[in-house]
């Protein structure tokens, strides 16, 4: 094995390629789906693709480059890659607040719809720029800072794992009361809010999973079994973040509501935020 500065392997320029051109896909199909149903609380999906477009591309260059590495691609794609998936709970977040929306379920829901994206989207933009001032941190050249930073990113990654943990009970109580006494709009023929609340539970596990894992790999350090294998970089983080964004290609939740009624309320105002200002 080649020695390296900065990995503790050799970046594999098949995993990075292929991860990339996946990613590139999804996002670019997303794009597009987001112009053709107009679901603009999407956006923060499309911005984590790009992010993790980059990442990808930045551990092909680190490839390219071997032995003789620059910092420049490594720290990209520390940053990009570990930023990426609050980007897609972000939309989550939205989607949920979409789904009580779509089926008049207000008074189920544990948090008001209206303050549901505004909580749980702030706190992420919050866990974002904690975790992407650690990993800056990370990566300077005296240890002392470096390991300062990797404690950042640690308290940022379990901060989020809490307010995704609590999201995920939020969902779980607004779906249990929906059973128990549906709404009319839950009834309608043109709802399909138990089918999008599945794919809301599945994608929520991925990144869970995810993040998980992400946390035992700070808490072992640089010199940890995880930040030593490269497998687990493209097992719990890259497959499962994949399986997020193309899930939504797939099932794309603009199918799953009835948007004749909210035609209006999909029409973002230039310079607003995306889904706070749609939310209202």
């Amino acid at each position: 094995m080649t020695y390296y500065k900065y990995y503790h392997y050799d970046p594999s320029l098949a995993g990075a390629c292929i991860f990339a051109v996946l990613f590139g896909l999804s996002t670019a199909w997303h794009i597009a789906q987001i112009f053709i149903h107009r679901t603009w609380y999407l956006i923060p999906v499309v911005i984590g693709g790009v992010f993790e477009i980059i990442g990808y591309v930045a551990r092909a260059v680190s490839n390219a480059e071997a032995p003789h590495l620059t910092l420049g691609p490594y720290v990209i794609q520390t940053l990009l890659l570990l930023v990426a998936p609050p980007l897609f709970a972000a939309s989550i977040y939205m989607i949920l607040g979409r789904i009580i929306l779509d089926v008049d379920g207000e008074s189920y829901s544990l948090i008001k719809r209206r303050w549901l994206t505004k909580i749980f989207v702030t706190s992420d933009v919050v866990c974002f720029f904690i975790q992407l001032a650690g990993a800056g941190l990370m990566a300077s050249s005296q240890a002392s800072t470096s390991e300062t930073g990797s404690d950042i990113v640690l308290v940022g990654l379990w901060v989020q794992i809490a307010i995704f943990a609590f999201f995920i009970v939020v969902a779980l109580l607004f779906d249990r009361r929906l059973r128990a006494m549906p709404t009319r709009k839950s009834q309608d023929a043109s709802s399909s809010w138990r089918k999008c609340m599945s794919i809301l539970y599945a994608t929520c596990a991925l990144i869970l999973i995810r993040n998980i894992v992400r946390v035992a790999e700070f808490i072992e350090g640089f010199e940890g079994y995880i930040i030593l294998h490269e497998v687990f970089l493209y097992v719990f983080d890259a497959v499962p973040m994949a399986a997020v964004i193309v899930t939504f290609n797939i099932w794309y939740p603009a199918k799953f509501f009835n948007q004749t009624e909210r035609v209006k309320e999909d029409e973002p105002s230039v310079g607003s935020s995306v889904e706070l200002q749609t939310m209202e």
